[in-house]
């Protein structure tokens, strides 16, 4: 048999018929050719790549996004592959054009071996042979395998000692070791433990979100008590400021807001009873297992605490359209209980599960069977107001919950017969609600549970003679917070992220709302594990946390930077050093409150949406269509859906707000009044330890007594009245223009 016969046979038995005209015999020879080109392409150059770069998750080990590439049918039949390589999306991904970017996590190959992926396409993409004999076979979408099960954050929690370090003399707690271990493998040294003015600061922005004033200040420099310093951590851990500052970490993620959204955004103006929630069990140090299931089902498990009532709002804090026809009262049903499930997830288990309605996820072991057993949790949970007695007081409060049982809590869609819930969840084919499948019944994601588990482990049975709930949700909870066979080992590592990210402005997985596949890993996977591990057995304690955390050499070194170590860890994911951060919108505005003189402390009950408001800035009313524009300026989220890490962005109108906002010039003449004083540098002086903590140098002395010299005198020239306030006023305003008042070291 000639050669060109022997290539045309190998192309009849691994190119699809459709490659072919009418006649093979016809168009064979030319295609022999291209094919023979084609398959020294691959054989020489593609299929390494593809078996290095590709396999393992496409077609070998399991078959990650429904793409296999192990045989050319299977690479064909997933439409990754176009007539040419410009028109294919496979090469789009892999160009880094399109995301995902391929090869995952993984930098982009090297240029020339794109050019021999391209060429072969171009070729006509053909195969000698499969990729691997015993490639996987198309697995069921509903099928957990177990190699989806060793996934980094799906894997239980590893059981680690604190690694042996060199250099002993660093470290303060357990926390450091882990740090050191991994810097000592790149020989670099973290910086020093920073002086005290500045870890009283520090400590205070993180805790409390307010400034030390200058008398905390000089007592805690002046304190020669050894414990000085871990004496401030538990002074600041019992402080009600504490509750106020952590509770507004916790409305990001829960997407909280006090109004409907869409067009008319009606006001929820009994919702404020959740963010009173937060703060309360935060200040009162709730076991963070307990924060989780009252959240989920609070008016299940303690129906009787009104904290525990309160604390469902969660559920019911998303945006909602008002005015439906009766074409989209089911669809929007639906929409609402995607709303519930995402936010759970997200929230807790930092997993995207949203894109399982329609199809299994492309990414993470998610099954759509998943998401709607896990959506019939909240199959009958609704919005309703009812009225509880709080803290003891003997009149009722109207509170806004999310339960079952109560009446309906009444909005637009009323009017034309909106049911507020259906009685069953259906599997809907493409989350189309007009292809209902079977009815779900509750369950659980399959790759946090114990292969040898089913649901039953986890439920929970109603009381003798319940009937007003149906114990699903706290079903639910059960399930989230078991550490042993359910998913609380990994609600265990999320949290703990979230809390090391507002201590050090990143967490340990750089994305707090999503630990999946296309998350990023932790810079330090034993670690996390060590503090989840610690978490659970200290009691889910999360102010035992902080307190660890903040003891550590690695959270009390210095800003200090270096180009050698700069060139090894450009990024700082080694924690060799300590990063400046820019408070945010709260913190900011907070801050000029308080040195001011003017904050208002009082706590709970409704807010408000006005700016003049001198409370603190948790307590603005948030409405979706009027969210308060300076706090918007500085990164205020738009409060639509789970945030988990907000932006942190530079912008001229935040200049310009502090420069010429009326409320920041109430705050700077708020200041004036407190700091007065006969002679200028003392004026100054005063200043500058209300501002910042500390003493002017000498050149910032001589600066601000001339600039108040000049200001003073140019007031005076215009004849204004109170020349001297004004100009002082002048001057603590340029103070909170500052870096230095915005940023923490």
């Amino acid at each position: 048999m000639k050669a060109a016969n022997k290539i045309a046979a190998i192309l009849l038995c691994v190119l699809p018929a459709a490659a072919f005209a009418d006649d093979p015999a016809k168009v064979a020879p030319d295609h022999a050719e291209r094919m023979k080109q084609g398959l020294k392409v691959f054989t020489e150059h593609v299929r390494p790549l593809l078996v290095e770069h590709c396999l393992d998750c496409h077609g070998g080990k399991q078959i990650k996004a429904d793409f296999n590439l192990a045989t050319r049918d299977a690479l064909m039949e997933s439409g990754m592959i176009d007539d040419d390589a410009e028109s294919s999306h496979m090469l789009s991904l892999i160009n880094h054009t399109e995301e995902p970017h391929m090869p995952a996590k993984a930098k982009k190959l090297p240029d020339d071996a794109i050019a021999h992926i391209a060429k072969w396409i171009d070729l006509g993409a053909p195969y000698d042979k499969p990729l691997r004999e015993n490639a996987a076979e198309k697995k069921s979408t509903d099928e957990i395998t177990a190699v989806e099960r060793d996934f980094w954050s799906l894997r239980p929690l590893a059981i680690t000692a604190p690694p042996r370090v060199k250099n002993g003399s660093w470290g303060r707690t357990p926390v450091d070791r882990f740090i050191q271990a991994q810097l000592e493998t790149h020989s670099i040294d973290a910086n020093p433990i920073a002086n005290r003015r500045t870890l009283i600061r520090r400590a205070y922005f993180d805790l409390i979100g307010l400034p030390p004033t200058p008398e905390k200040v000089d007592q805690f420099v002046a304190d020669k008590d050894p414990r000085a310093y871990e004496k401030l951590i538990d002074q600041l851990l019992k402080s009600e400021h504490y509750g106020e500052r952590w509770a507004r970490h916790w409305m990001d993620v829960a997407r909280f807001a006090e109004s409907f959204g869409y067009e008319q955004d009606y006001d929820r103006k009994h919702a404020y009873h959740y963010r009173d929630f937060l703060i309360k069990a935060l200040n009162r140090d709730m076991p963070y297992d307990q924060f989780v299931t009252w959240q989920i089902a609070g008016d299940e498990v303690a129906p009787d605490d009104s904290l525990a009532m309160m604390a469902t709002g969660f559920l019911g804090a998303g945006a909602f359209p008002t005015q439906l026809t009766e074409k989209e009262f089911e669809s929007s049903r639906y929409e609402e209980l995607d709303d519930m499930l995402r936010t759970t997830v997200q929230s807790f288990l930092g997993l995207t599960i949203g894109c399982a309605r329609c199809h299994s996820h492309k990414y993470d072991p998610i099954p759509s069977k998943d998401y709607y057993r896990l959506a019939s949790a909240f199959t009958t949970a609704i919005r309703a107001e009812v009225e509880l007695q709080i803290d003891g007081a003997e009149k009722k409060t109207k509170v806004q919950v999310t339960s079952e049982g109560f009446p309906h809590m009444k909005h637009h869609a009323d009017g034309r017969g909106f049911p507020h819930f259906y009685k069953q969840t259906f599997f809907l084919k493409r989350g189309d609600v007009n292809q209902k499948e079977e009815v779900a019944e509750p369950g659980y994601l399959q790759v946090l549970m114990r292969p040898d588990r089913d649901e039953s482990h986890w439920r929970v049975e109603p009381p003798k003679d319940w009937t007003r709930t149906s114990f699903r949700r706290a079903s639910l909870a059960n399930w989230l917070t078991d550490s042993e066979q359910g998913a609380g080992h990994l609600a265990a590592r999320v949290v703990v992220n979230r809390v090391w990210q507002h201590h050090f402005g990143r967490g340990i997985v750089a994305t707090p709302n999503d630990f999946g596949f296309q998350g990023a890993r932790p810079t330090h996977p034993k670690l996390l594990d060590w503090l989840a591990t610690d978490l659970i057995h200290s009691g889910w304690r999360l102010k035992r946390l902080h307190k660890l955390i903040m003891m550590s050499a690695v959270y009390m070194q210095t800003t200090t930077s270096d180009e050698t170590r700069s060139k090894v860890d450009p990024v700082n994911d080694l924690h060799w050093r300590r990063a400046p951060r820019r408070l945010e919108a709260e913190a900011i505005r907070d801050s000029m409150l308080a040195v001011s003189g003017l904050l208002d402390k009082k706590m709970y009950g409704p807010g408000t949406l006005s700016e003049s408001m001198r409370r603190r800035s948790v307590y603005f009313f948030i409405k979706r269509s009027k969210l308060i524009p300076t706090m918007m300026l500085f990164d205020w989220p738009e409060h639509l859906v789970s945030i988990g890490r907000r932006s942190n962005t530079t912008i001229a109108p935040q200049t310009l707000l502090m420069m010429n906002n009326a409320q920041t010039r109430q705050y700077a003449e708020g200041a004036a009044k407190r700091l007065a004083d006969t002679a200028p540098d003392k004026t100054v002086k005063k200043t500058y330890r209300l501002m910042f903590g500390r003493d002017p140098s000498e050149n910032e002395m001589t600066s601000a007594v001339e600039f108040l010299r000049q200001q003073t005198e140019s007031y005076g020239k215009s004849k204004k009245p109170n020349k001297e306030s004004l100009a002082l006023a002048d001057f603590c305003q340029a103070l909170m223009n500052s870096n230095e008042f915005v940023f923490v070291d």
